[in-house]
Parts: C-alpha cells; sequence; structure tokens
C-alpha cells in the first residue's frame, strides 16, 4: 500500500467556516456500488505508479462482486475522496448512510486546481469529482488479542497530491478504528517510495524493517491446491 507522493498537511477549515480565496471542499464518505467504475480506475492508476501494471488484472466485475458482500468495516470497505469547487449538496443520498457521516472539510488556495481527468471521475452530485480512495478490512494481530485494520490500498490521484488529503484518508480509518477499539492500523509500503516513508513516519507510523512480506499468488498458490 503506497501514497503516491508525500502529502503534506493542508490550510483547511472547518466545513462551516467562510472560505477565502479559492476553495476546495472534500469530503471523505463510504463507497457504494455505483462507485465501482472509478475505483477500479484509480487502482490501474496505483498500478502505474507503483510499476505494478503488469501483475494489475482487477476488473470492474471483480470489484462488483466481492467488495459490498458484507456490512461496511466487517470485510472489504472503501473510503471515497470527492472534492469539489462549491459545497456538497445538503440532499445527497451519501449524507443518509447510517453507517458513516462523511468527513467534509475546506481546503483554502490561491488557485484552482487543474484536473485533467475530471470528466471520467465525475461523481453521482453536481460539481463532484473523486480524487481518491482507501481499502481496508479488519485484520487480527494475534500478539495483540484485538482486532485492527489492514489498509490495503491508499491512493490520491496526482493532481489532488500535497494538499493534505492523504493525510485526511488515512486519519479516517484511524479514526474508524478508535470508535471500533481495535488495537491498529497497519499496511505496508515499497521500500524505494522514499517520500511515503516519510509522510508516513511524520504521522507517527512506526516502521518494521525486521519484518519481510511474503506472498503466495498465481501458479505458486495453485501448486497447493491437492494439498492434504
Amino acid at each position: 500500500m503506497d501514497t503516491a507522493a508525500p502529502l503534506s498537511p493542508a490550510s483547511t477549515v472547518p466545513a462551516d467556516s467562510t472560505p477565502v480565496g479559492t476553495p476546495l471542499f472534500s469530503r471523505i464518505r463510504l463507497a457504494a456500488p455505483s462507485d465501482v467504475p472509478h475505483v477500479h480506475k484509480l487502482i490501474h492508476q496505483m498500478a502505474v505508479f507503483e510499476n505494478l501494471s503488469h501483475v494489475c488484472s482487477t476488473t470492474e466485475s471483480d470489484l462488483s462482486a466481492n467488495l459490498f458482500t458484507s456490512p461496511p468495516f466487517q470485510s472489504f470497505t472503501i473510503f471515497i475522496l470527492e472534492v469539489s469547487p462549491k459545497p456538497f449538496p445538503e440532499n445527497s443520498p451519501h449524507n443518509s448512510n447510517l453507517n458513516y457521516i462523511p468527513v467534509v472539510r475546506i481546503l483554502n488556495s490561491d488557485h484552482p486546481v487543474d484536473d485533467p481527468d475530471r470528466e471520467i471521475f465525475k461523481s453521482e452530485d453536481e460539481n463532484v469529482v473523486v480524487a481518491g480512495f482507501a481499502l481496508f478490512f479488519p485484520n487480527f494481530p494475534a500478539y495483540m488479542g484485538r482486532p485492527g485494520l489492514y489498509v490495503e490500498a491508499i491512493f490520491v490521484r496526482k493532481c489532488y497530491r500535497r494538499k493534505g488529503f492523504g493525510k485526511m484518508l488515512l486519519s479516517a480509518v484511524a479514526k474508524q478504528a478508535v470508535k471500533m477499539n481495535y488495537c491498529e492500523v497497519f499496511w505496508v509500503v515499497l521500500n524505494w517510495n522514499v517520500n511515503a516513508i516519510r509522510f508516513y513516519g511524520d504521522m507517527g507510523a512506526q516502521m518494521l524493517p525486521e519484518w519481510r512480506i511474503c506472498r503466495l499468488a498465481g501458479d505458486a498458490l495453485q501448486l497447493h491446491q491437492n494439498d492434504n
């Protein structure tokens, strides 16, 4: 799991404040099945950034079949990051989700963001575009004796980086873990992504150099189908 760049804390103000300069409204909400096309495109953009396009075989059908089979936070869960030059509509269906109250912030900047992919990332609500996501699910650290949350992926589109949105996404996951009395939030980072490593360290994350990631997949995984 990697962010695409160091995402430094942004100048944000509460959602009910009067914005100055060029405001950019941001919202973190639970994903819905209708978000699958956007999530699919974000995953493939993340694979390009991480130089892992050759192993990225995710399809929209895969995501639709596996992501929304359990209640949020009990299995695979996605937070969607959205942005808008205007306040989010009060009648948005995402405001009535009983499982999670959206987190809304305002970023004040000197210039509007130039988003070349705005059209393909349009959200359901008017003037809103999808800017990033976080995918996570419960794990169980045996030594801790309580569940935690494992962040499989977190990604912010290039034109929205270095504005604090990565911190906003990760903090939303951490806040949910605290709310559920979970013991930790855990993730991995590519060892060449020094910007992300520095960013996570600034957020208080511990690096665990003594651990290595082990993975069975593809043909190596299939070799075990007949094991007794």
